[in-house]
């Protein structure tokens, strides 16, 4: 069985969409029930065994050096990757080329949240002998890729052939891909791969819509996921037993305190009697005064609350 060791985890994004929650938090630490958004995807890669990480930072580097500060996760190495200034996706795939070991390589973002299975996508690009691998999926979101019997054919349309589908974020590449991207260049892989089809490039796809994707991209796709997640779905990668944690160990909850819905309390969270907490997710040291009334609130780190608040980030 092929098999690849190696992948660069995007976490460089701005994470303006879901902006004020990631005025403070880079995007891809935001906790889903006090675990960060971007462990999904580490988890994921690990169960199809790759066994080091390239991240790439922009925004508030030091939050990751905090999150993976022995440089491990789940003991396989974790390099940290900064970009003073943004480099887009190929650019940075470029950026991280002295980091990788020769050979192919997964590029997955880490604002994604998804249980598809990635088996196939590994097993086409090494049938196809593929330059360039891309999970497809028809997400709603966008028809952009135009495939034929495993080949992408064209992306935005560029030589005559409408998209049918979207990107699902997760790709495979052969080390080909660094001598097409400037160095030092802010730059989409995008049209870096749409003149290697026009060039002859070997670009596959693979149809990945099984199983459930989630692109974290606003408040409502943020708080949709708790939902799911509370509601019972839990991507079979995910190696922790207790979790979903849906009050963390160290929160102080007064016995008054009403809980609904898809609510989570995070770690050294304080919430007052007779409060009521409905479809509302409170980060670390958030202290909520009695006599509250949360409704699908989102309350970042270290926020103090009082009175009654419905659909609002505070």
């Amino acid at each position: 069985m092929a098999t690849i060791t190696q992948a660069f985890v995007l976490g460089a994004g701005l994470g303006t969409r879901l902006r004020p929650v990631t005025d403070d938090l880079p995007k891809p630490l935001v906790p889903i029930f006090q675990k960060p958004l971007i462990t999904f995807a580490l988890d994921h890669l690990i169960g199809i065994g790759i066994e080091s990480f390239v991240i790439n930072t922009h925004r508030l580097p030091e939050q990751f050096a905090n999150a993976f500060a022995d440089g491990t996760y789940r003991d396989r190495p974790v390099r940290l990757v900064h970009e003073p200034e943004l480099l887009g996706t190929g650019g940075g795939i470029r950026n991280i080329e002295p980091y990788l070991e020769s050979g192919p390589f997964i590029v997955y973002s880490g604002d994604v949240l998804t249980d598809i299975d990635l088996r196939p996508l590994i097993d086409e690009h090494f049938r196809g002998g593929n330059d360039v691998t891309l999970a497809l999926r028809q997400t709603g979101l966008g028809q952009d890729v135009a495939l034929d019997h495993g080949r992408v054919l064209d992306i935005g349309n560029k030589y005559g052939h409408p998209g049918n589908y979207d990107f699902a974020n997760v790709s495979v590449w052969s080390p080909k891909i660094f001598e097409r991207i400037p160095a030092r260049t802010k730059i989409s892989f995008i049209p870096i791969v749409t003149k290697w089809i026009g060039e002859g490039g070997k670009i596959g796809g693979v149809i990945l819509n099984e199983n459930r994707w989630f692109n974290i991209g606003s408040r409502a796709q943020y708080l949709e996921i708790h939902r799911v997640i509370a509601d019972g779905w839990r991507p079979p990668y995910v190696n922790t037993p207790e979790w979903p944690i849906r009050v963390a160990k160290s929160a102080i909850v007064a016995p008054s305190t009403q809980l609904s819905g898809f609510f989570s309390i995070g770690t050294d969270c304080s919430v007052g009697d007779d409060a009521i907490i409905e479809d509302t997710i409170l980060w670390p040291n958030a202290e909520i005064a009695s006599k509250s009334r949360l409704h699908s609130c989102i309350v970042r780190a270290n926020r103090k609350v009082s009175g009654i608040h419905r659909n609002i980030d505070i």
